[in-house]
This record gives C-alpha cells, structure tokens and sequence, in this order.
C-alpha cells in the first residue's frame, strides 16, 4: 500500500493578538531600557536598589539574579502608576482593609496595624521600662515621661469592623504604673479623648499634628508650673497636601490629603555628630525648622530638620532641658524655646552613649523622655539610658 502523506496547504498567518502580545512584551523590554533611571523613590522616601555588578560566583550563588530583579522591579517604567493601579483594585474590587501592615479604616484614616506582641518586642518592652525607670531613679525630681497613645487608642470607631488590636490602655497603665514610682508621667489619652475633634493625627502619616504635639506641650507645662506658648499671639503659616508614610504603604486612590499648620519659630539649632566617645563635632547651626524641607515628600523631617543624634537650640526662656526622643518630639520641641534658655535633644538612633556625663557636662536641669507607644515598645536603642555614663 501507498504510504499517504498529508501536509498543510499553507502556514497559517499568526492571529492578532499573539501579534500584539509579542509587541507589547518586546516592545515594553525595549522601552524600558531607555526609559529615564530614577535616582530617588519618593513615595517611599529610599533610593532605588543599584545595578549589579556581575560576577560568575554571584551568578551561580545566585544573588546577582536576586540583585537584578531588585533593580528591575525599582526601575521599572510608570512603577508607581503600576502600584497605585493595583491597590486601588485591591481596595474597590476585592475590599482589602490592610495594606502593608497599614489598616485602612473609615473616613480615610490609616493606622498603624498592632494585632499581637510577640515574645521578642515583650522582652524588649520590658528592658525598655526597666531602663527608663532606673534612669529617672539616677535623677530623683528631674524626669518627666511622656508616652503619646497611637491614633488607634484615641480613635478605636474608626478602625476595620472586628479590627484585634492589642489592648493598648492595659498596657500604658502598667507601663505609667512601673515607671510613675521614679519619674513624672504624663498621661495624655484624658485630654486627647476630650479633643478628640480637634486635628491630633495624621491621617496619612504615622505622626501626631503639630496641634497635637501643643496639646502634649501645654499639659507638660501644667506639670511643670511653666507659662505655655501662646498660639493667639503668633501668626502660624499652612502646608497644604502632605501625604505621608501611611499614604506611601497603602497608596489610597482616595485618600485625603493632610495638612501641616505650624508656627514659624526660627531660633537656632547646632547640630552635632557624636562619633565616638570624648567628643562632640559641630556639623552645621541652623532654624530648628527646615523650611526647605516642606517642599519635599517628607514634609514632618523640616521639624528639627529630622532625627539627629545630638542638638542643642537656643531658648527664650531660664533654665535647660535635655529631651530624649524618637520623632514624635520633633514638632514638640519647638514650642519649648518659650521655656527655657536651653534645650538638648537626644535620638539614641544616632548616639549610642548613655547621658550622664553629657547631663554633667553641659549642666542639664531637666530631662524629658517623650516617645510614642508602638516606638517605645520595641526600640531597641532606649537601653542606653541605663549605662551610667557617656560623653
């Protein structure tokens, strides 16, 4: 029998849309070569990972693939167009309510998720409490503690439904309780929940307002017997659309923009690099407030132009001050330039050194520890109020 050979009249044309799919993939390559590098993520307020340098061991470890991808996904053209895209579907369409450890709650809040306190932050906390209060105890009549509540405390109807957030209030009265035996404590939530209308939190960012900050500020004074800032006797000025940390993690399709009301103190800030013991190195005096800085993504870092390790701004008022902080007090400590004549301000981020020679030295009166609850509980760095000396 013949042997039958069947064979295709003609190669089919290819359909239109494997066409289109090959232009939009090769084309997008090509384009994406050239499209211009960034050298700044804003939004996320980082640099974009750097492009690796290729060798055959990292190749075959593979880390220069793990490096490239890295690179890619940072440099990839109309990235935050993409992300925002795909939150906005993850919010519309499948009802996420978190978002990069971010909750989304009503009437455009964002908070700070905090559903659990694992054994590590409770240890930490615990170190954190014990050295706080040993310091104050170093100090007897000169400590003051302020703990400011998360927005979440002071505005639990406005989290997810069914939201489980750790019990914040049990854990600031056992907080105040242990270090209220040695230093004065400020309890904030009475008077943040009686003025809970007001303008206290972000909503956009992880910090409290500058408003909230004063309201801190006039009970600290209340404590102390001090004549507070009088807002209705200095013109304050605006900084319109600030989105801040929260936004960045969630990128909300609806969010609403924050404002930042402040009062434009300019008196003048040193700020030190702390390199090493024994010494202090001036880098540059400047306003306490960076003005410049509001132009930028990260409006709140114009407060004491950020987080430096040591400063010293020069006050209207008698006496002096050593406050000891995370950012919180950056739009705090403005108002306190009314008070005293000298303010010290500490971030154990950039000075790793206990306090008391530097207490000694520079003839401190005063000491404020002013932090914020969900910083306070893991910080690592706030064990170094309890070595007995430093600069």
């Amino acid at each position: 029998m013949a042997k039958i050979v069947y064979r295709k009249a003609g190669r089919k044309a290819l359909h239109p849309i494997v066409i289109a799919g090959a232009v939009i993939v090769f084309g997008g390559a090509l384009l994406n070569l050239v499209w211009p590098k960034r050298t700044q993520i804003e939004l996320e307020n980082r640099s974009p990972a750097k492009f690796p340098s290729f060798s055959v061991a990292s190749l075959e470890k593979g880390n220069w693939q793990q490096s490239f991808s890295n690179w890619f996904q940072d440099q990839f053209m109309l990235r935050d167009q993409w992300i925002n895209a795909q939150r906005a579907t993850d919010e519309i369409v499948f009802q996420k309510v978190e978002e990069d450890g971010i909750l989304l709650g009503k009437d455009h809040w964002m908070f700070t998720k905090l559903f659990t306190i694992n054994t590590t932050t409770q240890k930490q906390l615990a170190k954190n409490v014990q050295a706080v209060a040993e310091f104050a105890g170093r100090y007897p009549g000169k400590v003051s503690f302020l703990l400011v509540p998360s927005a979440s405390a002071i505005y639990p109807e406005n989290l997810p439904v069914g939201a489980p957030m750790v019990d914040e209030n049990a854990m600031l009265d056992s907080i105040f309780a242990e270090i209220g035996e040695t230093a004065d404590v400020l309890d904030l939530r009475d008077t943040f929940t009686a003025n809970k209308e007001e303008y206290l939190y972000f909503k956009t960012d992880h910090h409290w307002t500058p408003y909230g900050a004063y309201l801190a500020y006039q009970q600290f004074c209340t404590l102390k017997g001090l004549t507070p800032f009088d807002l209705a006797a200095h013109e304050s000025e605006t900084i319109e659309d600030f989105q801040g940390t929260h936004y960045s993690a969630t990128r909300l399709w609806n969010v609403e923009n924050d404002f930042i009301t402040y009062y434009p103190i300019d008196n003048l800030m040193t700020v030190f690099n702390v390199p090493a013991e024994a010494q202090f190195e001036e880098i540059k005096t400047e306003n306490l407030i960076n003005t410049e800085k509001f132009s930028t993504r990260d409006k709140y870092a114009a407060f004491l132009d950020g987080n430096n390790g040591y400063s010293v701004i020069e006050g209207n008022g008698t006496g002096s001050i050593l406050v000891v902080k995370d950012s919180y007090a950056n739009s705090f400590v403005p108002y306190l330039t009314e008070n005293y004549a000298k303010i010290g301000v500490v971030d154990f981020r950039n000075f790793r050194y206990g306090l008391d020679s530097t207490i000694e030295k520079e003839g401190y009166d005063q000491v404020l520890i002013l932090y914020n609850f969900q910083t306070f509980i893991a910080d690592k760095n706030l064990v170094n109020l309890s070595r007995p000396s430093s600069l």
